[in-house]
């Protein structure tokens, strides 16, 4: 997902959960801060750098694949972006290492995405919107792992996109290339993607690189044949995906705010589809790169506040400048600390499991000092 879906529709899903204004404004600014906090700029701040949440083009580039390398990269994009949905899954015939691989595929409705919301019960604002933008990337990277990988993540050529012409549902075969300074053009069908690299571990086999950004687009409808299921079709519905995810974030924060009880898999707050659902369909069908402007617009009719643009320095001079022991109280100093619990947790989950395609976490080997 993008800006648009972990910022502005974040907004609007946490103030009909029940937030406030300011405190829906405090849970979008730390989901959308997620696609942010980078060892860079956590340098720059002298903050944790163990506490990043992504990784930049640049430092991808530079990025080791060797096991240490491998399991730095694991454990930012399977934590955050990428959250296996069955660490247990079963394939026949399979050897060890390709299982330890294929058990990090994302999707929705996994025991772990249910782990991510209880364990931002009682936490911060910060906490919740780190949460969040984990529970909303399930729906949008499903079938992908967050592990460098083509056996699991590549894509064949087959790759057909569904459009509407007269009326008509039909399909368009998807142009890929790889030109990331161009952006996607949706007339014409033709989206950057990563480039080929027969390497299992190329950084290139990243995620949905191989399919580019167009996972991420909220219209998008499509057919494809992903290394993983042996090339056998997968229909990807994004349009019903993101309804989906947008009714499951209101009842988790719903969960979170002490608005209702409980939190499990397949939850959703139907209530706010049956009100709103036309609105949100328009929105999330409707075909554009960013629809920044259309959710933001529909936050402020809800809330009848200014939702203000993401501003990624809006909150580093406070941390910088706060005192050693006051840097914790400061919006980013919470946000590390959701965001080293979430890894943590998702880290030591993928641990136990058996495999160490993450590594070691604090939880695991906390007497030993091996941290994240």
């Amino acid at each position: 997902m993008q800006e648009d879906f972990h910022y502005y529709a974040t907004y609007c899903a946490a103030f009909l959960s029940g937030f406030s204004h300011e405190e829906s404004m405090g849970i979008c600014y730390s989901a959308q801060f997620v696609d942010y906090c980078s060892r860079t700029i956590l340098e720059k701040i002298k903050a944790p750098k163990n506490a990043a949440t992504t990784q930049l083009q640049l430092e991808m580039m530079d990025a080791r694949v060797d096991i240490l390398g491998l399991q730095d990269i694991t454990r930012i994009w399977s934590s955050f972006h990428f959250l296996p949905k069955d660490l247990y899954a079963k394939k026949e015939k399979r050897s060890k290492r390709y299982m330890s691989k294929y058990r990090l595929i994302c999707g929705p409705n996994g025991d772990l995405v249910v782990k991510t919301v209880e364990n931002a019960k009682d936490k911060s604002l910060q906490h919740i919107g780190i949460a969040m933008h984990v529970l909303a990337d399930t729906w949008a990277h499903a079938n992908f792992a967050g592990t460098p990988s083509l056996v699991i993540n590549n894509v064949d050529n087959e790759f057909y996109e569904y459009i509407e012409k007269d009326g008509k549902e039909i399909e368009r075969k998807v142009k890929f290339r790889h030109n990331p300074s161009a952006a996607d053009d949706l007339e014409q069908g033709l989206y950057t993607n990563s480039l080929y690299q027969g390497n299992e571990n190329s950084i290139m086999n990243l995620g949905h690189g191989r399919a580019g950004h167009f996972p991420d687009y909220s219209f998008a409808k499509y057919r494809y044949l992903p290394a993983w299921g042996d090339y056998d079709v997968i229909i990807k519905d994004n349009p019903h995906d993101y309804e989906r995810a947008f009714a499951q974030m209101v009842r988790a924060m719903k969960f979170l705010n002490g608005t209702m009880f409980g939190f499990d898999k397949n939850m959703y707050d139907e209530s706010v589809l049956e009100k709103y659902g036309d609105r949100i369909r328009e929105i999330i069908c409707k075909r554009q790169l960013i629809a920044n402007d259309d959710w933001k617009q529909f936050g402020q009719e809800l809330s009848g506040c200014e939702i203000e643009s993401f501003d990624i320095k809006k909150y580093q001079d406070e941390y910088i400048n706060a005192g050693k022991d006051e840097k914790g109280d400061t919006f980013i100093g919470k946000f590390i600390e959701g965001a080293l619990s979430q890894k943590g947790m998702v880290t030591n989950e993928i641990y136990e499991s058996g495999s160490k395609l993450a590594g070691f976490s604090k939880v695991v080997n906390k007497e030993k000092g091996l941290g994240l």
